[in-house]
């Protein structure tokens, strides 16, 4: 079965009743915003920006990273610990930190062939999805509308020649079930040429932050010059970045 979609690890907080026209129209982040939720959501560790960058680029995040975008009634985290197997079991502090009227949480991951997506209404949990083509991790809350055409098998799931088909497999692959998840709340696909009334996530910016332990991030340059380095040392120098952020 050939790898597809991108990787992205993104939960979405929504009080417009027209996301997709703010997310398209948007052309900058707001830096204060991001800074003050990224020191919210991650109060262990030490935020420093770094720049703005799209989300195309930014939604499969590392582990020493998050991007955040925050617009007009629209914010978007990227983050690696949001990449969980059961995204219901995700705490209120990340589900609904600004409380929102609408969450939505988008993941996939190419390399194991899983996507997941999960909607929370007024901090309520009202559905998730998280799978491979094989194994189901949760499948919870009432279908909705859009999903119809995927269980009614109209998004078959493609082998390469002489490969037979897992007979557990899904009628389509959870990657594609995710990108049609993130097309139907927020406007835009992160694979393919956009369809129809829908925009390239490449024209939507994020603003990115290296995360440290405390004490660990990097001294601004005129401190560094008020307290030179000591002297050198035979004994190796800790690494000033680890990965922080639980995996499934």
């Amino acid at each position: 079965m050939p790898v597809v979609g991108a990787k992205a690890s993104t939960i979405w907080y929504v009080d417009t009743p027209d996301p997709i026209s703010v997310l398209r129209e948007a052309t900058t982040s707001d830096w204060n915003a991001a800074t003050a939720l990224v020191g919210r959501l991650y109060p262990h560790l030490t935020a420093v920006p770094f720049d703005q960058a799209p989300i195309s680029t930014s939604a499969g995040v590392d582990d020493d990273h998050v991007f955040i975008g925050c617009y007009p009634g629209v914010t978007v985290v990227c983050g690696s610990n949001l990449s969980v197997p059961t995204p219901s079991t995700l705490p209120e502090s990340i589900t609904r930190p600004l409380a929102s009227e609408h969450t939505y949480l988008v993941a996939s991951d190419p390399q194991h062939a899983w996507g997941a997506f999960a909607y929370w209404e007024r901090g309520e949990f009202r559905r998730s999805f998280s799978a491979t083509p094989v194994y189901i991790y949760e499948d919870a809350g009432l279908p909705l509308v859009w999903e119809r055409s995927f269980w009614a098998g109209e998004h078959p799931l493609v082998y390469p020649p002489g490969v037979m088909p897992d007979p557990q497999s899904l009628p389509f692959h959870p990657q594609e079930f995710a990108e049609a998840a993130n097309a139907e709340w927020l406007g835009f696909r992160y694979t393919g040429a956009p369809h129809a009334e829908e925009f390239d996530p490449a024209s939507l910016p994020v603003c990115g932050f290296t995360m440290y332990v405390p004490g660990q991030e990097p001294q601004p340059r005129n401190m560094q010059a008020m307290n030179p380095p000591a002297p050198e040392s035979t004994e190796p120098a800790p690494r000033p970045k680890k990965r922080w952020f639980s995996r499934k």
